[in-house]
């Protein structure tokens, strides 16, 4: 995972004509919008309905959610910016990708959760409201934010220590390496990187495939979630491709020099986009629950809306 590929699209050697850097604008634009605005929908639909607040699923869903829409608006800024502005000053730019970060990291950590919460609630259904209570769910969400900011912290730390006071005063392309350039920083990413990948694809691997063999052998519900599984896990392989970003980054660099920006918006649109895009699909509008007070919440809003043209 790197945050560059949150303005991926510039590269200093070649960078985009007018056109073309306006219509990869449009795109990240419209996109990102678009996500947000879905999101939104599902945020409104929770909060307004209590039963919601009692579930671990809709909370863990619910966290997802919230964390996708500040990373999908962090990196678009820095999108635009690196567009706009092109430098700006190391301090500012450090602030936006530590967050971006801690974010990012966030989102195949969640589903992660989501996915052993799903394997307890089909595998071990008379257990799950013991296991899986409240506050429980509330100190997990903690563990995934304490668990990002382990692995990102050391960045800031490290560039803190051997940098000179007027480096965080300069004005930077903002990228992950230019604010944050120390070599031993590219090592302990790697490392943290291919740990974070073995453990989640490990947790991911085995509550799928325990939920599979239980979805070919138990009830009619635990079959219909098998469509549900199989989105999920094609969801959780494009976020992980986050932790395999910079070694993408470094081929595409090296097979197509000239054609870096290309391959890096495309890079971008399906590490950072088309991830985020998946989640109100799987686990809004698919769900019945919470379709159903969806579809409440937007009829409700379409009524006010026609009601307050007719007033007008």
């Amino acid at each position: 995972m790197n945050v560059s590929s949150a303005n991926v699209t510039v590269v200093k050697e070649y960078r985009d004509s007018f056109t073309k850097a306006v219509t990869k604008n449009v795109v990240v634009v419209v996109l990102s919008i678009s996500i947000n605005y879905i999101n939104a929908g599902l945020i409104q639909t929770f909060r307004k309905h209590q039963i919601f607040y009692t579930n671990p699923r809709y909370i863990l869903f619910f966290h997802l959610v919230v964390n996708d829409m500040i990373q999908v608006t962090l990196t678009v800024v820095l999108f635009i910016i690196s567009y706009i502005l092109y430098k700006i000053n190391v301090s500012i730019c450090g602030a936006f990708i530590l967050l971006a970060l801690f974010t990012t990291e966030n989102t195949p950590l969640n589903l992660a959760c989501m996915a052993v919460e799903c394997y307890i609630a089909i595998c071990f259904p008379l257990r799950h409201v013991h296991i899986c209570t409240i506050k429980r769910t509330l100190m997990l969400i903690g563990l995934i934010w304490a668990t990002s900011m382990v692995s990102v912290l050391p960045d800031l730390f490290i560039t803190l220590a051997t940098q000179p006071l007027d480096f965080f005063q300069s004005r930077v392309f903002c990228l992950r390496e230019t604010v944050f350039p120390n070599p031993l920083i590219i090592k302990k990413r790697d490392i943290t990187y291919i740990v974070y990948l073995v453990i989640v694809w490990f947790v991911i691997f085995y509550t799928y495939f325990r939920i599979l063999f239980t979805a070919k052998t138990a009830s009619t519900d635990a079959k219909k979630a098998r469509n549900t599984i199989l989105l999920h896990g094609f969801q959780v392989l494009l976020c992980m491709t986050i932790y395999a970003e910079p070694l993408l980054k470094s081929a595409l660099q090296q097979w197509f020099p000239k054609n870096f920006s290309d391959s890096l918006f495309a890079c971008y649109i399906i590490v950072q986009i088309l991830p985020r895009s998946i989640s109100p699909i799987i686990y809004g509008i698919r769900d019945k629950t919470f379709r159903r007070y969806l579809k409440r919440y937007l009829f409700c809003k379409v009524s006010l809306q026609s009601t307050a043209g007719h007033g007008l």
